[in-house]
């Protein structure tokens, strides 16, 4: 049998509220808890971790500066920080109860935060301290929340993302100077096609991940300008002229990462096109990622009736009926991530729509999706490394396949002409004769020449 919970009573604007008697939270929180019984999604690991370690640090360094603007005394001040740390840290993410999807600007998870710190400074200080009036003094929700987007978002792609991401291009740059030499036939349209070098094909891959990086870093800039101290419209009404600068020195200190004050905050606290370039950025990174990884499951299809070009290292039994079937799991994850990924920036493109005049109203989906979209990219990379690093190529299967593919008469068309070329190519390909041989039948060329022409190491490279 349950056991029956106790409560405390609250009062808040609108009356007495019922609040569990050991939560850290006050009588907002408590209404968000009840008015959105939604999705059970919270901000909490392994989607949301981050954006209470943002709300923490926004809490302390505001708390610093409306200490240092003389706005704050320094007892309360220092009382609200310990409160911020233990946010920060993680100390109390069971505090934070409230569902993702909410109010449209976020402010039942920034009085959640408020309360929570409040709560934690009145029991340091034995003296009540005011969630509205001292831990959210200078801020409102609509210019913290946004804040904690770009906060957050700096936190996990410097933190995961993009280290891993380095570390993964690395791995393919690795790997394709390993197999520099090894010569397999290209494809266009899933079609036989003129030679290649393995390498080639697998720097192709480097480069493309190399220009997501690029993309990315591109936002973080983006990033990096907040719009606090804009607080409700982006005017700074209720907001020392100086806060902006003094919280972002502040913020900057505290988390390592530099930080300055949006240039406009009506612009940046009504549109956030600045969510919406990183998440297409990201979008972007998850399309390469589904293309490599639909690389290697073609090239490992098989082994008997597929391309077979490689084999993908045996991780697990990939049928519980089918005995021996192993199946290419990592870039079927990665693939399912990424697609996850696609979805999360349409959500976040139809969210940025909702900029209605000085507020966006769906600040928390946009948290959510942008987050979850960089922890599930920075988390697929690394298997996926793996995957790429410990490959082996199936050497004699590519060689074999190479010398009967009719598409290297190619080389000849400068010489014979593309009609003749096709010929030789029909011919060859009717009879499974190799091209060198058919071209010997219906050519003048030496055999020795055509050694040379045809030799797909040489058409790897620029005839001319």
């Amino acid at each position: 049998m349950k056991k029956s919970q106790s409560f405390r009573v609250e009062i808040d604007s609108l009356g007495e509220v019922k609040v569990p008697k050991d939560a850290l939270w006050g009588p907002q929180t408590q209404r968000a808890v009840e008015n959105f019984p939604i999705s059970g999604i919270k901000f909490k690991f392994p989607f949301g971790r981050s954006f209470l370690k943002a709300l923490g640090a926004i809490k302390f360094s505001a708390a610093e500066a409306n200490q240092y603007l003389g706005l704050l005394p320094a007892k309360k001040a220092s009382a609200i920080k310990h409160g911020a740390q233990l946010v920060i840290d993680g100390d109390v993410d069971e505090h934070f109860p409230i569902d993702v999807f909410q109010t449209g600007s976020g402010t039942s998870t920034n009085m959640n935060a408020n309360e929570v710190i409040a709560s934690i400074a009145s029991k340091k200080l034995k003296n009540k301290v005011s969630p509205n009036d001292e831990v959210n003094l200078s801020q409102s929700s609509n210019d913290t929340i946004p804040t904690a987007i770009c906060l957050s978002s700096l936190f996990d792609l410097n933190d995961i993302l993009l280290p891993n991401l380095a570390k993964l291009i690395n791995e393919i740059k690795n790997k394709a100077k390993k197999l520099k030499g090894k010569t397999k036939t290209g494809r266009t349209h899933l079609m036989d096609a003129m030679p290649i070098d393995f390498s080639q094909e697998i720097f192709a891959w480097a480069a493309q991940l190399k220009n997501c990086k690029a993309q990315i870093e591109n936002s973080l800039s983006l990033m990096q300008q907040l719009p606090q101290g804009g607080t409700a419209i982006g005017s700074g009404v209720n907001s020392h002229k100086d806060f902006s600068k003094t919280f972002c020195e502040s913020l900057s200190r505290k988390v390592g990462i530099k930080v300055q004050p949006s240039k406009n905050f009506f612009e940046i606290m009504s549109s956030q096109d600045n969510a919406a370039h990183l998440s297409s950025s990201l979008k972007n990174l998850a399309l390469a990622l589904i293309k490599i990884s639909n690389d290697l499951r073609l090239m490992n299809s098989g082994p008997l009736t597929g391309l077979s070009d490689i084999e993908l290292e045996a991780l697990q039994p990939g049928s519980s009926i089918m005995p021996g079937k192993v199946n290419p799991v990592i870039p079927e994850a990665v693939i399912m991530a990424g697609t996850d990924v696609i979805g999360n920036d349409v959500s976040v493109s139809l969210a940025v729509q909702s900029g209605n005049f000085q507020l966006n109203v769906m600040l928390p989906l946009i948290a959510y999706n942008v987050l979850k979209s960089i922890n599930l990219l920075g988390n697929c990379l690394p298997p996926l490394g793996k995957c790429i690093k410990n490959f082996k190529v199936n050497e004699k299967g590519i060689s074999e396949n190479l010398h009967r593919n009719p598409i290297l008469v190619t080389a000849l068309n400068s010489i014979i002409g593309y009609k003749k070329a096709a010929e030789i190519a029909k011919k060859a390909y009717k009879e499974k004769k190799s091209i060198i041989d058919v071209a010997e039948e219906m050519t003048n060329i030496e055999r020795k020449e055509l050694e040379s022409l045809l030799d797909p190491k040489n058409l790897t490279k620029p005839f001319f």
